[in-house]
Parts: C-alpha cells; structure tokens; sequence
C-alpha cells in the first residue's frame, strides 16, 4: 500500500518534562499497513477540521483514528501499544466486535468506546485507547506499564464503523490534540507536537486493491476477502477494484486494467463529494470461450487537479 499527498512536519521539540512523550499506539508501518483515518476536530463550531486545516476529522472528534485497510487485517491481529509510561485507570472488555450502525446504536449506547484502556501519566495526562478486539485486553486496573507495551488488539467494537484504534489525549480532563497542542479553535500551523517523532500527515490515499470476476459488494471490499489471486479462463468478467481514503470533490479515480495482449480498459470516475471512504471498480465481460491465459495488471491512481497523489498495483493469473 502507498499512501499519498503526503505533508511532511518536521521533528517538533520533545514536550516539556510535565508532557507526556507519545509513540504510535498500534504495532503496524503507517502508510504501508495501516493509516491515520481522523484526527481531532479543531473546529470549534458544527463544522470539522483537523490540525492542518484538512478534511480528515468530523465533528466533535476527540482523538486520533489509526486505522486498518480491511476486517481480514484486523482477524489477524494487530496489537495496541501503551504510547507513553502509566498506570492502567478504567479498562473495559467483552464487548462484541461488530459494524456501528442504527440496528446497534442502543445496545452501544454509554460504551461507545468499546473495549477499551486508559492510562494515567504525570501532571494531570492520560491517554485512552478505544475500539479494542473482543476479548483481546492484556492489561489489569493498577498495572504499571511502559512505553509500547501491548494492551490489547485492534478491533471494531462500540461506536466504530472501520477496524481501527481510537487514541485520545487529556490533561485534567480536558481534550488535547498531540499533533498541535495550541489553541484547539486553530489550525494550519503546528504550535507543538507530543510526538516523539511526528507521523507525516497524508490526506488521501488508497488502501487495498484486487481483482475479481464480478462487481463486489461494498462490505466485501471492506472485509478484504474481494480479491481473487486467480481467475478461470472462462470467467464471465474481470474486475479491478480499489478502496480508498480521504477522498475530496473533484477527485479522478483512474482503473487500467492490462492483459497478455495488452490494454484491456481505463477507467476515470470522478467525486461529486467529500468522501472519508469510498472504492470503485471497473471491468470487462467476457467476449468468446475464454480470456488469454497469463498475468493480468491492474494500476489504481488518485488524481487531484490532474496530479497524482497516489497508486496501487495488484495482479492476478488467469488460467
């Protein structure tokens, strides 16, 4: 995975002595296995902007969403991470792994965090981590950890629409954005980071893509169980798909497909609206007995103002 339009900050100054020192809260490579989804909302009013002025953030937001591309990354476990030294405060498990939605919204009501953790550091800070895998908390209330110790795995239960850890930061209660820890109605210029060392700020990107033999269902994508890695020569379709990120109005979402003998489609759609996630696909059916055997590519590219901002490749071996 490549993760693209990518705005570089660099290294702040370590926090002051009373700050807490945070390292990234889950056990994955940011812009190859996972990514930031939503940062804390800076708008003080009914609108919503994250700490650089961006789209990435909605409403009301109270921390920062590190996020899975799919449920099959998820199944197979990624672990959360104490980000700073503390002592285990509140915690919460077996709440059921499952997609918020209104056929939930009162079972989840008063736990939207799900499973979850949350830590006391020095001078008044703690740090809360949501969203945790049923049955996957590793820490009891009282217990002393460091830095990078494993509090559980990332997961999906309460208010989460997508696998993802939720991570907020408080001091004395009140919330504080670790990317920009001025004053929360401002943005567009870092006034202090809590990081040890800053995550670069990507405001769009593509996730995941794949091949299969029909158009797939929307939740498929999500699952990660879409892609096919081959397909039968006499397949009724062939179909290249990519799920996304961050996706602004205006935006081109370019699909080639190319075979044996050469290009076999491409694809431009564009984004009548702001999207925070969204996939397309595009194909062909078959014409004749059956598809030349060998390797078929597939090339996704993100187009904003005609210029690129990312691409994702698959493949996939007709026989």
């Amino acid at each position: 995975m490549r993760l693209g339009l990518t705005l570089l900050f660099s290294l702040a100054a370590l926090p002051a002595a009373s700050e807490p020192v945070l390292d990234l809260p889950i056990a994955c490579t940011l812009g190859e296995t996972c990514h930031i989804q939503q940062y804390v909302d800076r708008d003080p009013g009914t609108g919503a902007r994250d700490f650089t002025c961006g789209g990435l953030s909605y409403d009301g937001h109270k921390g920062t969403d590190f996020a899975l591309a799919t449920m099959a990354r998820m199944r197979a476990g990624v672990d959360v991470l104490a980000s700073a030294p503390g002592i285990v405060t509140g915690l919460r498990d077996g709440v059921e792994d499952r997609v918020y939605g209104p056929d939930n919204a009162a079972a989840v009501k008063g736990r939207e965090c799900g499973n979850g953790v949350v830590l006391r550091h020095e001078d008044g800070w703690e740090t809360q981590y949501c969203h945790l895998k049923n049955g996957s908390v590793r820490v009891r209330k009282g217990d002393r950890v460091d830095s990078g110790t494993v509090l559980g795995q990332v997961g999906i239960s309460g208010k989460a629409q997508f696998p993802h850890v939720h991570l907020s930061v408080r001091r004395n209660g009140a919330v504080v954005d670790p990317f920009h820890t001025g004053d929360v109605t401002q943005c567009g210029a870092s006034t202090g980071s809590l990081w040890r060392e800053t995550p670069a700020y990507v405001a769009s990107g593509l996730l995941d893509a794949g091949f299969t033999d029909a158009v797939p269902d929307y939740d498929q994508v999500k699952d990660g169980t879409a892609t096919r890695p081959d397909l039968p020569a006499d397949a009724g379709a062939l179909v290249f798909f990519v799920l996304a990120f961050g996706g602004q109005a205006g935006d081109i979402v370019r699909l080639i497909i190319e075979g044996p003998q050469g290009q076999l489609i491409q694809q431009d759609s564009a984004l009548d609206r702001a999207q925070a996630q969204f996939f397309r696909a595009a194909g062909r059916r078959l014409k004749g007995a059956s598809w030349p055997g060998g390797t078929y590519q597939g090339a996704a590219i993100l187009l904003r103002g005609g210029v690129e901002v990312d691409r994702i490749d698959a493949t996939v071996t007709v026989n």
